[in-house]
C-alpha cells in the first residue's frame, strides 16, 4: 500500500467511525422507534464494512506497549437509556457469542450498542489527538475481540426483527416481543432502493 493509499484508508476508517457515532446519537435523541430498527440496520451494517476492512489488515502495531491516556471515556449512559427506552420489547436478545464454542448469551441492543460506540470512540480519540497508529491499532483490536461480534450480533437482531415486519416469518420470540416489534415498526416506511 503506497503512502497515498494508507492515509486515505486512515481517513476513511475515521470517517466511518465518525459517521456511525454521529447516527447513533441522532437515532437515539430522536426516539422514533418506527424507524429506529432500519436505521440502525443500515448504520451498524456500514460500520461493519470498516471494521471488516480492518480485519482484513495486517496486524496494526501500536508504537507504544501501552495505550496512550487520551482522557476519560465518553459518557454513554444517556445514549444506552435512550435506546434501551425506545427499543422496548426488541431491546433484549439471544446470540451465540463463539460459533465454536456455542453458549447462548442474553443481551441488549442499546447494552452492545453502547460498548460499541464507547470502543469506536476510543479509537477515534486517538485519530483526532494525531495517534493515527494507535487508533487503527485499538479499531482493529477491539473489531476482533469485541465491537465485530456485536455488531454482528445487534445486526441479526434487527435484521429479524426487520424480516418479521416485513414478511411475517416465524421465529421464536415471545408474543409480547413480536406484538413490540410490530407496533414500533408499523409506521416505518419501506427504504426504497
Amino acid at each position: 500500500m503506497t503512502d497515498e493509499d494508507q492515509i486515505r484508508f486512515e481517513e476513511q476508517i475515521a470517517d466511518s467511525v465518525t459517521s456511525f457515532l454521529l447516527a447513533l446519537r441522532a437515532i437515539a435523541r430522536e426516539g422514533n422507534g418506527a424507524q429506529a430498527v432500519s436505521l440502525l440496520l443500515l448504520e451498524i451494517s456500514q460500520v461493519l464494512l470498516a471494521g471488516a476492512r480492518l480485519g482484513a489488515q495486517t496486524d496494526f502495531t501500536p508504537r507504544e506497549e501501552f495505550q496512550p491516556d487520551v482522557g476519560p471515556e465518553a459518557d454513554i449512559d444517556d445514549l444506552r437509556m435512550r435506546l434501551a427506552e425506545m427499543l422496548g420489547g426488541v431491546d433484549a436478545y439471544t446470540f451465540v457469542f463463539d460459533p465454536y464454542a456455542p453458549e447462548v448469551v442474553v443481551s441488549r441492543l442499546s447494552d452492545d450498542l453502547a460498548s460499541i460506540a464507547i470502543d469506536l470512540e476510543n479509537g477515534l480519540r486517538h485519530f483526532r489527538a494525531g495517534d493515527v497508529e494507535e487508533a487503527l491499532w485499538w479499531w482493529q483490536f477491539s473489531y476482533v475481540n469485541n465491537w465485530g461480534n456485536l455488531a454482528g450480533a445487534a445486526l441479526n437482531a434487527l435484521l429479524t426483527v426487520v424480516a418479521h415486519d416485513r414478511f411475517d416469518t416465524d421465529f421464536d420470540a415471545d408474543a409480547e416481543a413480536v406484538a413490540v416489534a410490530d407496533e414500533i415498526l408499523g409506521g416505518a416506511p419501506a427504504i426504497q432502493p
